[in-house]
């Protein structure tokens, strides 16, 4: 079981942590929740988080990898990838273009000897509409393609089919889209469970089932979503924007983490 000297967190909203619990001005996230237990078997340990809200797969791949390169020792350098579900997200997503980025992301980390990991996501949404066998149809490939590619260059795979609460919408944040803390608590475990590091198993315990709600309140619920988070989202891709625009990385450089 490897020691891990260095934790390099790479990606978008999702490892930056977002709508976690907020930890001296930045959201905390799985990535951050994973450090803290491997940071307890080695004093020498640093991370390193270079994720950032909103960036597509080739911006990670072009501007972070060579960030995270610098840093790399090794086997005992762990290196999270979790990139391109905004892509998926965008309404001209080329698959074959993306999965053929994915594998060149995943080319250029394995050539450092680095621990890499990489994840699957969720394919299934709630609803049986249009926008439901969408998300499935893209998602389940983009699946595929994460597993082939972590096999091929020997990439520890976090797969979601191991994590069925996921889809459970009480561990997403109001957004419908980021984990809650639970969420990313969760994640945390999965992930630390994966590497034989020290985990607690409470994380596969699913939540009762849910009470059903009443007719009022699930529209109004959808109708706050729509206002708060689909509209603003819209906005943004009308005008070229992203949530990301402006934003630096969490730590850009090793920090000594305790």
């Amino acid at each position: 079981m490897t020691a891990f000297t260095r934790f390099i967190a790479l990606g978008d909203s999702m490892t930056e942590g977002m709508c976690d619990e907020i930890v001296d001005g930045k959201y905390r996230g799985w990535a951050d929740r994973t450090a803290d237990t491997l940071a307890k078997a080695n004093p020498d340990f640093t991370y390193i988080n270079l994720a950032i809200r909103g960036k597509l797969l080739n911006q990670v791949i072009d501007d972070q990898i060579p960030a995270a390169v610098t840093h790399i020792t090794g086997p005992e350098t762990l290196v999270s990838f979790h990139a391109g579900a905004n892509d998926v997200l965008r309404p001209n997503y080329q698959a074959d273009a993306a999965f053929a980025k994915y594998e060149k992301g995943i080319s250029e980390l394995a050539k450092t000897q680095a621990t890499v990991i990489v994840f699957t996501v969720v394919d299934r949404v709630e609803g049986n509409g249009k926008t439901a066998q969408l998300w499935h149809e893209r998602f389940s490939a983009f699946n595929v393609n994460v597993r082939d590619v972590a096999k091929k260059y020997g990439a520890i795979i976090i797969e979601a089919d191991d994590a069925k609460w996921l889809a459970d919408l009480r561990f997403l944040a109001k957004d419908r889209l980021h984990l809650n803390s639970d969420g990313h608590w969760r994640l945390s475990q999965a992930v630390l469970e994966k590497l034989g590091k020290d985990f607690d198993p409470n994380w596969k315990i699913p939540l009762a089932p849910a009470r059903k709600k009443s007719w009022v309140r699930k529209n109004s619920e959808n109708l706050f979503w729509i206002i708060s988070f689909v509209i603003p989202w819209i906005w943004r891709r009308i005008r070229g924007r992203s949530s990301g625009d402006g934003r630096s990385a969490k730590y850009e450089t090793p920090v000594s983490w305790k």
